[in-house]
């Protein structure tokens, strides 16, 4: 019985299947199957039962999951308490929201370089939503999204807010919200639909919204004339400087953006949670040198 039939138990006991599981492990099918053949075959006793949607874990299975899991997680802390950081060789799956990736994820990147340099870094920028579903279904190791995620596996860090402002272009004074075009994040984010709720309760049905999901273009688009915008000050604080956009009060102010370093700790891998409190401090210190 060997660490990798273990792992690979695991991983197929928690995915449902082998197809899963094989791109959960980056392996064939065909391997994971001799895997879990030959450890049912040293134990003497079937572990999953195959249905017609996948396997299930048989009485034996529940069994050995629970001593798979203290033996995984003892061999975790081992490596966290004992292995140097920069012999660490693995492939960390990083997938962050664009508001992160035009602030702090350079400097995020940077110190896990320096910690880890032999870790390999895969960088995916997306909405929140898809994050969250990446995440949970094992294809993301680690997300820094609009969070938390309300799930048993998930932990959560919370990280310090992105506050949000209302710009208008320079030449349009006093903004009637009631017909001019608010510009904001994605129809599947937080922010759109607290602006939705608002917008509604306050000027009707004839208020329009314009989301999109690529904040460069918001900023370029309340510069064209094209409408107002709800987006993080600490970009659009460039824009304002040179003097294409303006900052403006109608009133009322939207709610900081909230986000969270969230990973699957079931079972905790600590490479994972390790580059989880890096980005923690990286974001508390560019929140410091922004805001004080």
């Amino acid at each position: 019985m060997t660490f990798e039939q273990l792992r690979t138990f695991l991983t197929v006991a928690k995915m449902g299947g082998v197809r899963k599981a094989a791109e959960q492990l980056h392996i064939s099918q065909p391997a994971v199957s001799t895997r879990i053949s030959s450890l049912e075959t040293y134990l003497g006793t079937e572990l999953f039962s195959r249905t017609s949607t996948g396997v299930v874990l048989t009485r034996k299975g529940v069994l050995l999951r629970q001593h798979a899991e203290q033996i995984m997680a003892v061999t975790e802390r081992i490596k966290g308490d004992v292995m140097s950081e920069d012999s660490v060789s693995s492939l960390l799956r990083l997938g962050v929201a664009e508001t992160v990736a035009q602030t702090w994820l350079p400097d995020f990147l940077t110190e896990l370089h320096h910690r880890y340099p032999k870790l390999n870094i895969e960088v995916s920028v997306d909405i929140s939503l898809n994050m969250r579903e990446m995440l949970l279904d094992r294809s993301l190791d680690l997300a820094i999204l609009m969070g938390p995620i309300s799930d048993y596996s998930a932990d959560n860090l919370e990280l310090p807010p992105f506050q949000l402002d209302w710009y208008r272009p320079v030449g349009l004074e006093d903004p009637d919200l009631s017909v001019t075009p608010v510009i904001t994040y994605n129809r599947q984010s937080r922010p759109h639909r607290e602006l939705t709720q608002e917008l509604r309760s306050r000027h009707g049905s004839t208020a329009q919204i314009f989301p999109t999901n690529s904040l460069s273009t918001g900023f370029e688009m309340v510069a064209s004339g094209i409408g107002v915008g709800i987006l993080p000050n600490v970009l659009g604080r460039k824009f304002v400087e040179q003097n294409r956009i303006a900052t403006f009060d109608p009133g009322w102010q939207p709610t900081p953006l909230r986000f969270t370093a969230t990973y699957v700790a079931e079972p905790l891998n600590q490479l994972i949670a390790r580059a989880a409190k890096v980005a923690q401090r990286v974001a508390e210190a560019h929140h410091e040198a922004i805001y004080g």
